[in-house]
């Protein structure tokens, strides 16, 4: 299967780095090759049985190419992924292919749900050109040869691919499609991921549900699919759950106004004793500010009670976090875009300023967690 994702900052890196598509890693996990390893072995006696005659070694060879092929495809789906995005204005962190197909890693939602549309919509457009290329290929190669056989297969493939990417339910893309068109309809970006993880939730159970059918029928190849079929109904409901969590930490937690959660601001000199600066922060923000009107950033807690310790009168400023423009919130600003700045930002606290620039408070990730969670403030 493939797929996109809305990330968080931190996520570690995996795999081996295969090249750069505009500047995007292409990674290749391990799990990879553990699904090669799986596809060629299950193909090489079905190579056997559509061909007699072929040796275990070309068979073998037919197997391998068919998982290679299938890779590539893989890739060229994500691909399609990855350039829409980028074509948006979307930073893409990473391309990755691992065990069930591959992932696009998006660093920040779009804005708008045309774009997640399109974006989600580009994979399987990708893997249906795909399909219908190696199929014409097929009236141009004589049929019934081992090449024949090998673009069959690539081709149904792709076909499979697409269309199950296309079941409307979270995380695949049609799941994401599905989100939105109910968020263009209604406005509202978490009505459609709730819809679309319910939508995920159905899928996964038909999955179950056909495998067991499979059982009941007799099927010679009933256990393999019911481990594949539980493996991807796991990936789907996993997959669809994440999403409804990272939806509700991108919104903004409702019956709550940024006042009610911004801390006050304190703006002290930046050579102030950091144990001085320590007590003040107590429940507030701190801003430390140069002799020159310069602020040389917001006080680190966790750092200044390290500094503290050993030396209490070390100037306030050893402990400072820079404030950089992506940690710098206008108070005017939409609140659900507040929401998703904090979780996209690899920052613990924030500074809130008013229209003039001037200092307004500052805003704990932590403070907007609780929130969302439904805690107060502590």
């Amino acid at each position: 299967m493939a797929t996109t994702s809305w990330i968080r900052p931190g996520d570690p890196d995996g795999g081996l780095r295969l090249f750069r598509v505009r500047n995007v890693p292409v990674l290749l996990a391990p799990s990879w090759w553990i699904g090669s390893i799986v596809v060629t072995a299950l193909y090489t006696p079905m190579v056997g049985q559509l061909m007699p005659g072929i040796g275990t070694a070309a068979a073998l060879v037919l197997a391998a190419s068919f998982a290679l092929l299938l890779g590539a495809s893989v890739l060229a789906h994500e691909l399609g992924h990855c350039v829409v995005a980028l074509r948006y204005g979307l930073p893409v962190r990473r391309l990755r292919l691992f065990l069930l197909g591959g992932i696009s890693e998006v660093g920040r939602s779009p804005a708008k749900p045309a774009q997640e549309g399109m974006v989600a919509a580009a994979g399987p457009a990708v893997s249906i050109v795909l399909a219908l290329v190696f199929g014409a290929t097929l009236f141009v190669v004589p049929q019934g040869g081992p090449i024949w056989l090998l673009l069959l297969e690539t081709t149904l493939a792709n076909a499979a691919v697409a269309v199950f990417n296309l079941l409307p339910g979270l995380p695949l893309d049609g799941g994401r499609m599905l989100r939105a068109a109910v968020w263009g309809l209604t406005g509202k970006r978490g009505t459609g991921t709730r819809t679309a993880v319910v939508g995920g939730g159905i899928v996964a159970g038909l999955l179950v549900l056909w495998a067991l059918l499979r059982i009941v029928q007799g099927s010679n190849d009933r256990w393999l699919w019911l481990g594949v079929c539980a493996v991807t109904a796991w990936f789907v409901v996993a997959g669809a759950r994440s999403e409804l969590v990272s939806e509700m930490q991108r919104s903004w937690p409702e019956g709550v106004s940024l006042n009610d959660l911004v801390r006050p601001v304190l703006q002290l000199p930046a050579e102030s004793p950091v144990a001085d600066a320590l007590a003040a922060s107590a429940g507030r923000g701190v801003v430390l500010v140069r002799a020159d009107g310069v602020a040389a950033g917001l006080l680190d807690e966790d750092a200044a009670r390290r500094i503290a310790e050993r030396s209490p009168l070390t100037p306030a400023e050893s402990a400072a976090e820079p404030i950089r423009p992506e940690t710098v919130l206008l108070d005017s600003e939409p609140p659900d875009e507040i929401a998703e700045r904090v979780r996209t930002t690899a920052a613990w606290q924030f500074l809130v300023v008013d229209e003039e620039g001037r200092p307004a408070g500052v805003l704990r990730r932590q403070d907007l967690r609780a929130a969302s969670k439904g805690r107060r403030r502590t």
